[in-house]
């Protein structure tokens, strides 16, 4: 069977510390531990994490030892991430969201798992996200919050 490769953005490892978030996002990492699935991470993540507290970096660098694939900011992915600007989906200070949704296109990712509900995880803005995605050639992307992604209920790190 064929494992789900699985794009995720930095709210993901924050929400391992947040009350709100953390069992959803403390299962998910439960889930890459166990080989359930495969992280897909990218330069955007990593540059995000660098001004992160301790425990998020910590977290991050478990990741990186799950077999996680690390996703290079390459010109299609910017073509992307600028057309998402062009069409006002995103305003210019929220381009790394977008870049994260180019990044996880054009990777031909399973799911992009965030809790960024105002800008990623949100009906009206995933359809005009795919719409753009379709129109230049690649597949719909599938964006979920981690609640609806995990198999594992609350584990803690």
């Amino acid at each position: 069977m064929k494992i789900q490769r699985i794009y995720i953005d930095t709210s993901v490892i924050g929400g391992c510390f947040d009350l709100e978030f953390s069992e959803w996002s403390n299962g998910l990492l439960q889930d890459f531990r166990k080989g359930t699935f495969q992280p897909l991470l990218s330069e955007v993540i990593g540059a995000e994490i660098e001004d992160a507290p301790e425990n998020v970096q910590s977290v991050y660098a478990e990741l990186m030892t799950f077999n996680a694939e690390i996703l290079t900011i390459e010109e299609n992915a910017l073509e992307l991430a600028d057309e998402y600007q062009e069409r006002g989906i995103l305003t210019p200070n929220f381009y790394a969201d977008g870049l994260h949704i180019a990044l996880a296109t054009v990777a031909e990712a399973d799911l992009l798992v965030s809790w960024n509900f105002k800008h990623i995880v949100r009906f009206d803005k995933i359809r005009l996200f795919n719409a753009v995605n379709i129109e230049f050639g690649y597949k719909p992307l599938q964006i979920f919050s981690p609640r609806e992604v995990t198999t594992y209920g609350s584990e803690e790190i």
